[in-house]
């Protein structure tokens, strides 16, 4: 029988440590996780943040509307739908099976009745909790249920494993609509977000992303529901709008390209407004470097968002952020989940990734992004508003934090990369 030595002993400790160092941040994000989805629970109140009415800008051959609350941008979702004479594409991340959700199924349904050709897709995995009966279409729908596990047989496909976190609604030819909500009776009035609604060319181009998207993950069976969608699309498009997909099956990030090369041009301003701040390293340089030069950047992010361990690990980029002279501003009373940013009163972006791994670098995403002045003075007037309900951090108040706010950050610094 071996007798473990002096060494033996300083092995097995030191692999004990290197583990417990290692499962350290994930054991402390469950925690903080479970902790605050307790707190949460039955906790439902009423919200008040400052809004605007939906704004109208004319954009080359078509018009762009700006929504930033919930309930006037499903009442246009829904009348669109109802005036559906051919068409319907619609596509949603989460859908829930609540009374906002089920006007959706019923406007669907309804259009199908009359004629109409529906498609629907949503993820399945963000609607796990969504009983099964309101997840049950009439056969005159054609459902594509985008997976929990998409890999198949390839569990070692990296490109297979992206949520379809997208948001589009397509009407006939004639209106479009992208952005950061979700379906569901919170979204309608307890939280912040943008969307946009395009008329005119641009919406050949949502009407080829949500096309695309269907034909790529299809089944390859021959029933109806689950045959190619063939458009036939107009070989003109609009200048000013473009619509950039983020395709992880396609290993295609093009989103995440668009930011650096806004950032890299701009000479006046930088206003962005994300749910969820966790960049890689060179998001963050662009930022920086933008300041530095003299360019005015203001980071608009939730003073707590629905995910506590998101809100502390974007914490970690603060101290450089501040440094280099970026405005860093919280949001208050409400969860701001929009995805917007624009740049020198000229170049403007809404859709649904946020500034983290996963959506820039993992999931299916959409954005447009629109170079047009009437449109950007738009959304910085949003802007200007949303900023009156925030609360600037400065560099003094960061630096004073306490010790267990440093060390929590310390411990959950991991976990960055995989966010």
């Amino acid at each position: 029988m071996h007798t473990p030595t002096a060494s033996d002993r300083w092995i097995t400790a030191a692999r004990r440590t290197a583990v417990g160092v290692a499962a350290a941040p994930f054991a402390l994000a469950t925690a903080m996780t479970l902790v605050d989805s307790y707190r949460r629970r039955g906790k439902r109140r009423a919200v008040s943040f400052p809004t605007d009415p939906p704004a109208t800008v004319p954009v080359g051959d078509g018009d762009v509307t700006t929504y930033t609350f919930g309930t006037d941008l499903y009442d246009d979702m829904l009348a669109a739908i109802d005036g559906a004479r051919r068409q319907v594409l619609f596509e949603t991340y989460i859908w829930k099976g609540d009374t906002t959700g089920q006007r959706f199924k019923t406007a669907l349904e309804a259009a199908a009745e009359r004629g109409v050709e529906v498609y629907c897709i949503y993820d399945s995995f963000a609607n796990l909790v969504v009983s099964p009966r309101f997840k049950r279409f009439p056969p005159t729908i054609k459902v594509l249920r985008y997976p929990v596990y998409a890999a198949g047989w390839r569990p070692f496909d990296l490109r297979r494993y992206g949520r379809d976190h997208r948001k589009i609604l397509v009407v006939d030819d004639a209106v479009g609509f992208l952005g950061g909500y979700n379906i569901g009776d919170a979204y309608a009035t307890e939280w912040r977000d943008t969307h946009v609604r395009i008329t005119g060319p641009g919406v050949w181009d949502l009407k080829r992303a949500f096309a695309d998207f269907w034909n790529l993950n299809r089944r390859r069976r021959i029933r109806a529901s689950e045959r190619p969608l063939l458009l036939e699309t107009a070989s003109t498009w609009e200048p000013t709008i473009r619509i950039h997909r983020n395709v992880p099956r396609l290993w295609m990030f093009p989103i995440r390209s668009m930011y650096l090369e806004a950032f890299a041009r701009a000479s006046r301003n930088i206003w962005m407004t994300t749910a969820y701040f966790l960049p890689d390293q060179d998001f963050v340089d662009a930022l920086t470097q933008a300041a530095e030069r003299g360019v005015d950047v203001r980071l608009l992010i939730p003073a707590k968002s629905n995910h506590v361990v998101a809100d502390w690990i974007s914490r970690g980029y603060f101290s450089q952020l501040l440094r280099s002279g970026v405005r860093i501003l919280r949001y208050r009373d409400a969860m701001v989940h929009a995805k917007t940013a624009t740049i020198d009163g000229r170049w403007a972006t809404v859709g649904t990734a946020n500034v983290d791994r996963l959506s820039l670098q993992g999931n299916f995403e959409i954005n447009v992004e629109i170079i047009d002045p009437g449109l950007a003075s738009a959304l910085e007037d949003v802007f200007r508003l949303d900023e009156s309900n925030s609360l600037e951090l400065t560099r003094s108040e960061w630096e004073a934090r306490d010790i267990y706010r440093r060390f929590t950050e310390f411990v959950l610094n991991p976990l960055r990369p995989l966010l």
